[in-house]
């Protein structure tokens, strides 16, 4: 279930689009919106006080992009650190999903220049919509869903369904990728799931709430062929499991290994064509 979004705007970006496009969708419809904007410390009052006029405006104009109801959208201004701020504000409100822009920035260039969505990813276990700034925002209708036999990619079967529930026409789209690190991709084939218990299990499922799902399979580097599919299925969504491998005590410190490391989940934020909703399972 998603009833409570956290919209986190930066005045630039296609982050308003997003929502407003997953508002058309029947269930998310009745969720409730928190609009957050973080202005950044400055080293004067003066400077301060622009910033929390500017803030001001960009969250006015926000909302007046969205149209929403009233009665289904909040605006929160807050001054601090943005990627600490959004983390905290999502805990706060309890939100089932944080809507972030991206400027699609590659790894170590995300950490040199502090990327805000990269941190608040690392740092928080809730689903996050990323939109890349090069990107067009379609109405929901093609959901594709990055499978295998994780719980993390079962999490993002269930989202998409929940998401795919009620749309007409709406389609799932499961990919599942054969790994060859040689980077020597196969032909993209639509397959029948009868000799897959992964691609099976989840078609049951959707069969089972009426959603109607097609099954794709690849072989190759993971990162590249699920973007590859995802762009030329024209997919409109993609969901991908990002598994939390950081100890508890680790939880409160962004992971530079990871970081800086060949994450899936990374290449595919930084990579792929349509918007990437992360969700992680945790321990």
């Amino acid at each position: 279930m998603i009833d409570k979004i956290l919209l986190a705007v930066s005045g630039l970006g296609h982050a308003e689009e997003m929502l407003k496009a997953l508002k058309e969708v029947p269930s998310i419809k009745s969720a409730k919106v928190t609009v957050l904007h973080v202005v950044s410390s400055q080293s004067t009052a003066n400077a301060m006080t622009e910033k929390w006029e500017e803030g001001g405006k960009i969250l006015a104009n926000a909302i007046q992009t969205l149209n929403l109801d009233p009665s289904q959208v909040s605006s929160i201004l807050r001054q601090g650190d943005p990627k600490d701020v959004v983390c905290k504000v999502a805990d706060e409100i309890d939100a089932d999903l944080i809507i972030m822009g991206s400027r699609g920035l590659k790894r170590l260039q995300s950490i040199l220049s502090n990327s805000v969505s990269q941190y608040v990813f690392q740092l928080s276990s809730r689903p996050m919509l990323l939109v890349k700034d090069d990107i067009y925002v379609k109405r929901i209708n093609r959901v594709m869903v990055a499978i295998d036999n994780s719980e993390s990619a079962k999490h993002c079967l269930n989202l998409a369904l929940f998401l795919l529930r009620g749309i007409e026409g709406g389609q799932l789209i499961l990919a599942n990728v054969n790994t060859d690190l040689r980077g020597k991709s196969s032909e993209l084939n639509e397959v029948t799931p009868d000799k897959n218990p992964v691609l099976a299990a989840a078609v049951a499922e959707a069969n089972r709430q009426g959603v109607k799902a097609r099954c794709f399979s690849s072989s190759g580097k993971p990162g590249e062929e699920i973007c590859r599919l995802a762009e030329e299925l024209s997919v409109d969504l993609l969901l991908l499991g990002s598994p939390d491998r950081r100890p508890s005590v680790a939880k409160s410190f962004v992971d530079i290994d990871r970081l800086i490391g060949s994450s899936l989940s990374d290449y595919v934020r930084v990579n792929a064509t349509c918007p990437v909703l992360l969700a992680r399972t945790t321990n």
